[in-house]
């Protein structure tokens, strides 16, 4: 299900900013020659298709797409306008750094810039924690929104199910 969020409501957290520094961990917009490496790094973890809306949100200008880096390894990653304009998505962190804070302050930044680049609410396209959502930004589910903008997908064919018949 899908989730609103009024990103006009949304104020920068400086205690998890604090909490952020005091583990060295930095929050901060991909870099362009970066997208490999975090295309790379999304893949294995989250599959293809959130490595290819990564390269979506890396390609627009300014990208749309955040990184928490801890001395220099990447820990996770947020985008928006990836898939459509004003949805935030995709976002994961290495299942090894949960629990530090680093999806809270991933969100937070990334619907702070949808605010300031113009967006009064956000859609969390397919929200899976939704009490996560709920509890940090103050998500509501959007009723009716199953199974949403990625309804009808194309899907990648396995190489042995192809029709070479033509």
């Amino acid at each position: 299900m899908d989730m609103l969020v009024k990103l006009y409501e949304l104020k920068p957290d400086e205690a998890l900013n604090k909490r952020m520094a005091d583990q060295g961990i930095t929050i901060r917009r991909l870099l362009v020659p970066e997208l490999k490496a975090l295309t790379d790094w999304i893949e294995p973890r989250f599959g293809a298709g959130w490595a290819a809306e990564a390269t979506a949100a890396a390609m627009r200008q300014p990208p749309t797409c955040f990184i928490a880096v801890e001395n220099g390894i990447l820990q996770g990653f947020a985008c928006h306008d990836a898939t459509a304009k004003g949805f935030f998505g995709p976002t994961g962190v290495d299942q090894e750094a949960r629990g530090k804070g680093i999806g809270h302050a991933l969100l937070l930044t990334t619907l702070l810039d949808m605010y300031a680049q113009g967006y009064p609410y956000g859609v969390i396209g397919g929200a899976g924690p939704m009490e996560f959502y709920r509890h940090s930004v103050g998500a509501i589910p959007i009723e009716g929104s199953i199974p949403g903008i990625y309804r009808g997908m194309l899907k990648t064919a396995h190489p042995t199910e192809v029709d070479e018949s033509h």
